[in-house]
C-alpha cells in the first residue's frame, strides 16, 4: 500500500523514442538538448553510456519518451565486430521503441557501423528521424548530404552542443511519434486482453501454442527466441480472448543490460494494454528475483494477477513438498493472487487457466456498496482501533470505493495511519470481500485541522 494520495500508473503510456547511432557522435548531448537540461551523462569517451535510460521529454505540449541507448564501447577486434554489435543493440531498441532518432556524426560522415544501423532501421519499418549531428555552423552543413546515402530520407542538420537546428530536429520527432501509443488504441469491451509474461524460457511461446492448438509461435530451448510480441485471439471456455505472449529478448554477450532493459520496456507497455497478467514461473527451479520482479511489475501497473507454475511434470516429489512454502515466503506480497500447476508442453491442467482468469477480473472490477463497507469497517475499527501516533489516535469517520480495475479505496480520517495498520485494513478487506487475483489500492484523505480563535483573528474581519 501506498501513502495518501496513492497515483496512478503515471507516464507509462507517452510513446517511445530511441536514440540509437555509434559511439561518440552526441548521443546523450543530444538526449539533454531534447529535454532542456543536463540529464543524460556526457564525456568525451565513447561508450560513457553504459545503462540504457529513459527520460520523460515534452515539446510543443507533447509528453514522450527518450531513451537513451549509448554505451558501446570501439572493438579491439576492428570495425566490423563493433558495426554487428552496434546493429544488434539498434535491434533491440527498434523493437521497442514507436520511433527512431538515428544519430550520426555529419563531419566524419558514413561509417560502417552507421551503414550496419542503417539497414536494420530499414527493415524495421518503424518511423526513423536521422539526425546530422556536429553541424555547429552553415559552412558544415554540405557534409550533410552524403548522409542521403544511408536510405533513410532526409538528414535533419543539428548541433547537439551549440542547440543549432533541435527545434526543426524535435519537430521531426513529433511528426514521427504517435499521438498515443497502439497498446492505448485497443476499445474497451472488446475480447479480453491477457499478457502472458515471465523471465525467458518458462514456456510463455509453449503455453500460447498449446492453447491455440496450433504452433502459432516459434518455440526453443534457448531463452529469448520470441522478439517481438505477439498478439493471438483464441477461444478459450465459450469466450474470445486476446492473449499477448510478451517474451524477453534473446541476451547477446556484452549487451545483457540492454536486452534486460528493452525487455521491461515492452512488458511494461504490454501490461499497459492488458487488463490481466498471467505470470509463468518454472517450477522446477527454485525463484529467482527476476520472478519476483515481474510480479511486482503487474501488481505496480493495477493489473489482475494469476501465477501460473509451469513444468510441473518435472517437479520431484520432495521439491513439491518444500514449493508451497517457498512460494508464500518469497511472493508474499501476492498470496491473494489464484495459482495454477501446470505443463504448457503436455497440456496438462491448462483448462485450469480460464476459471483462474475470470476470478481474477471479476474481482478487479468488483465495486463495494459504500453501506455495507462502512458497517464493516465500524466493526474491524471497534474490534482492533489503529494504534496511537504522536499521542493522539487517529478516526477513521467513513471510507467509499473511489474506483475499480484495480479496486482503490479511500478512508477519511482525522490523522495519519501507519503503514502497518493500513495493512491490517487490507488483508481484512480482502477476507470480507475477496479479491482473488486484483492488488488493492488504498489511500487517506485526512480531514484538515480547523483552525480556533487565533486562526480566525488572524485571517482579519469579514472574513470566516
Amino acid at each position: 500500500m501506498g501513502e495518501p494520495d496513492l497515483g496512478g500508473a503515471g507516464d507509462a503510456g507517452c510513446p517511445v523514442l530511441a536514440v540509437v547511432g555509434r559511439p561518440n557522435v552526441g548521443k546523450s548531448t543530444l538526449v539533454n538538448r531534447i529535454l532542456g537540461s543536463r540529464q543524460a551523462v556526457v564525456e568525451d569517451t565513447p561508450g560513457v553510456t553504459r545503462d540504457r535510460v529513459s527520460y520523460d521529454a515534452n515539446w510543443r505540449g507533447r509528453a514522450f519518451t527518450v531513451v537513451d541507448t549509448g554505451g558501446w564501447e570501439p572493438s579491439v577486434e576492428g570495425s566490423a565486430a563493433l558495426a554487428a554489435r552496434v546493429a544488434a543493440q539498434a535491434r533491440v531498441a527498434v523493437d521497442a521503441a514507436d520511433a527512431v532518432l538515428f544519430v550520426v556524426d555529419a563531419v566524419v560522415g558514413v561509417t560502417e557501423a552507421d551503414a550496419a544501423v542503417a539497414a536494420v532501421l530499414r527493415r524495421s519499418g518503424k518511423p526513423v528521424v536521422l539526425a546530422a549531428n556536429k553541424v555547429d555552423d552553415a559552412p558544415f552543413e554540405s557534409e550533410v548530404h552524403g548522409l542521403w546515402s544511408l536510405g533513410l530520407g532526409e538528414p535533419v542538420p543539428v548541433s547537439a552542443l551549440h542547440g543549432r537546428g533541435s527545434g526543426d530536429l524535435l519537430d521531426a520527432v513529433l511528426d514521427a511519434l504517435p499521438e498515443a501509443p497502439p497498446e492505448r488504441a485497443e476499445a474497451e469491451g472488446g475480447p479480453r486482453r491477457v499478457a502472458l509474461i515471465g523471465r525467458p524460457n518458462v514456456g510463455k511461446s509453449s503455453l500460447l501454442n498449446k492453447l491455440a492448438g496450433s504452433e502459432r509461435v516459434l518455440v526453443d530451448d534457448v531463452a529469448g527466441t520470441t522478439r517481438d510480441p505477439v498478439d493471438e485471439l483464441i477461444e478459450l471456455g465459450g469466450k474470445t480472448w486476446r492473449f499477448v505472449d510478451t517474451a524477453g529478448i534473446r541476451r547477446r554477450v556484452h549487451q545483457t543490460q540492454g536486452a534486460d532493459y528493452f525487455a521491461a520496456l515492452r512488458t511494461e507497455r504490454a501490461l499497459e494494454r492488458a487488463e490481466v497478467a498471467v505470470v509463468l514461473i518454472d517450477a522446477s527451479e527454485p525463484l529467482a528475483e527476476q520472478d519476483l520482479r515481474i510480479v511486482s511489475m503487474v501488481i505496480d501497473a493495477g493489473r489482475a494477477l494469476v501465477i501460473a507454475y509451469n513444468k510441473w511434470d518435472l517437479v520431484d516429489a520432495e521439491r513439491r513438498k518444500f514449493l508451497d512454502a517457498e512460494i508464500d515466503r518469497q511472493l508474499h506480497n501476492a498470496r491473494w493472487a489464484p495459482r495454477i500447476n501446470l505443463s504448457a508442453k503436455t497440456g496438462w491442467h491448462v483448462d485450469r487457466l480460464v476459471p483462474a482468469l475470470e476470478l481474477a477480473l471479476d474481482s478487479w472490477q468488483t465495486r463495494v456498496q459504500t453501506g455495507r463497507l462502512n458497517a464493516w469497517l465500524s466493526a474491524v475499527i471497534a474490534a482492533t482501533p489503529p494504534p496511537v501516533r504522536g499521542g493522539k489516535q487517529p478516526k477513521i469517520m467513513f471510507a467509499t470505493q473511489s474506483g475499480t480495475r484495480p479496486p482503490h479505496f479511500v478512508l477519511f480520517t482525522s490523522g495519519f495511519l501507519q503503514a502497518g495498520y493500513r495493512r491490517f485494513i487490507e488483508r481484512k478487506l480482502r477476507e470480507e470481500f475477496g479479491f482473488a487475483g486484483t492488488p488493492v489500492r488504498l489511500s487517506m484523505r485526512m480531514r484538515e485541522k480547523r483552525s480556533g480563535p487565533a486562526g480566525r483573528a488572524a485571517r482579519g474581519p469579514g472574513r470566516g
